[in-house]
């Protein structure tokens, strides 16, 4: 099922999620069915539980779309719930960055290059990884919805004061995305 997904100024999206009780969660299976084509039918490459409106530590991310210019990102598609990030590099990187819940809006966005992260898959099975390059920007990106931020978090209050009419057009249902999406 195609989810909508919540716009910029919808208070889902600056809430902290909290871990999933996986024993307990009703339904995880399907949800992740239904994240991975709600985020493929949008044309995303990840897509977080806040952005459909729970608040939970989940999300989906396939980054094959962008392995034609990022060969590291080819056959990188995982799910993680409960995810922690517990160590980042100091060496950073730039991306230019865009997301489901701020349609029409891509910034240039400075994060750690390399990240260690803790998580269960979709099997329930634990994962100590280090992810590095583009993926680890996707999950970082992703890994923010969790936390409450959004990627224009991360850019200068000037970029951010350029980008207000915008912002205040997305969170009026004004963006002209062309998915289902749910209004603040």
């Amino acid at each position: 099922m195609i989810l909508p997904i919540y716009q910029y100024g919808h208070k889902v999206l600056r809430n902290v999620s909290e871990d999933i009780d996986v024993a307990n969660y009703p339904n995880l299976q399907e949800l992740i069915v239904n994240m991975w084509d709600t985020m493929y039918r949008a044309e995303g490459c990840g897509l977080a539980a806040p952005q459909v409106g729970l608040n939970i530590r989940l999300f989906v991310v396939d980054a094959g779309e962008l392995s034609e210019s990022y060969p590291e990102c080819a056959g990188f598609k995982k799910v993680f719930i409960n995810p922690e990030i517990i160590e980042e590099s100091e060496e950073e990187m730039s991306f230019r960055e865009g997301c489901l819940s701020l349609p029409g809006i891509s910034e240039t966005v400075v994060r750690p290059k390399t990240i260690r992260i803790t998580y269960l898959d979709e099997n329930l099975q634990p994962h100590d990884e280090e992810i590095t390059g583009v993926p680890a920007i996707c999950v970082q990106h992703e890994y923010d919805h969790i936390e409450g931020h959004v990627f224009i978090d991360h850019v200068g209050p000037l970029r951010r004061r350029i980008l207000k009419n915008k912002l205040t057009n997305i969170s009026k249902g004004k963006a002209g995305a062309h998915y289902r999406i749910a209004l603040p």
